[in-house]
């Protein structure tokens, strides 16, 4: 693969949406972005991560850093692997997502399953914190009628991303995979980049009570956690009701007692 700059990349492209950005800095805007010039994008954000980062005197958790090494692999066959669950999570998607309005953050836009149930008024902001994942989504530009901007971030930090800055914040199957130890500033993070009255909609995995359920779940759970990094046992709904700045205004299931829907708002 050549050599190439940031700032060369830039100058190759057109100006229109999506764009990638690797981060802060836009890498790639334009649907007619060539495969090579994906792959380059990747093997650049790689690069730019392979240090644990120290802006604001807080590095990325090795644990985080583990993820990013994972995905870097699970990212070719994720698709395949999703594609049981997929069939069910594809009749939900358009429900849950047709309301969102305005300025919308997506944290952990994985492959870019949702880019094309966004209205199309809705200005998106997508990241994640794997490169390889990114390239994925990005290969589904097309499919959005929104406009798009791929973001290289990590979501417990958002160092890019300024205060106050979205409507909406939407999040699939993060938190789950997010460490323990990161949840609660992962939700600290979304509190600071919503508006004053900001929403938030995140859809989660969790232990079902049932214990018939439960036991299928833990037997699946080393195998959940090896290539996806994520656990039954995340927390999520607790951090966002103890943080102060956030309110909790409704949780549902979607399909038994596991998958948590939560919805809420930024106190203004």
């Amino acid at each position: 693969m050549k050599k190439t700059s940031v700032g060369l990349l830039k100058r190759m492209l057109l100006p229109k949406f999506p764009a990638i950005e690797i981060d802060g800095a836009v890498v790639f805007q334009g649907c007619d972005v060539s495969q090579d010039q994906l792959e380059e994008a990747a093997v650049l954000g790689a690069v730019m991560r392979k240090k644990p980062q120290k802006d604001s005197g807080r590095e990325l958790h090795e644990l985080n850093l583990l993820n990013q090494k994972r995905y870097a692999v699970t990212a070719w066959f994720y698709d395949f692997l999703d594609y049981p669950w997929e069939r069910q999570y594809r009749k939900w998607r358009p429900e849950l997502l047709k309301d969102v309005s305005g300025d919308v953050l997506e944290a952990g836009v994985g492959t870019g399953r949702n880019l094309q149930y966004y209205p199309h008024h809705v200005n998106l902001t997508a990241i994640d914190l794997s490169p390889a994942m990114l390239k994925k989504a990005s290969r589904r530009c097309s499919e959005a009628a929104c406009s798009v901007t791929f973001v290289h971030e990590d979501a417990s930090r958002m160092l890019s991303i300024p205060s106050a800055q979205y409507d909406w914040i939407v999040s699939f199957f993060l938190c789950c995979v997010l460490p323990n130890e990161l949840q609660e500033q992962a939700v600290s993070e979304f509190a600071r980049v919503l508006k004053p009255g900001g929403r938030f909609r995140l859809l989660e995995m969790k232990y079902s009570e049932n214990p018939a359920l439960r036991k299928r779940q833990e037997r699946f759970a080393p195998f959940v956690a090896k290539v996806y990094g994520a656990g039954f046992d995340r927390d999520t709904l607790s951090h966002l009701e103890k943080n102060k700045d956030l309110t909790v205004t409704g949780t549902r299931f979607l399909k038994a007692d596991t998958y948590l829907l939560i919805d809420g708002i930024r106190k203004g």
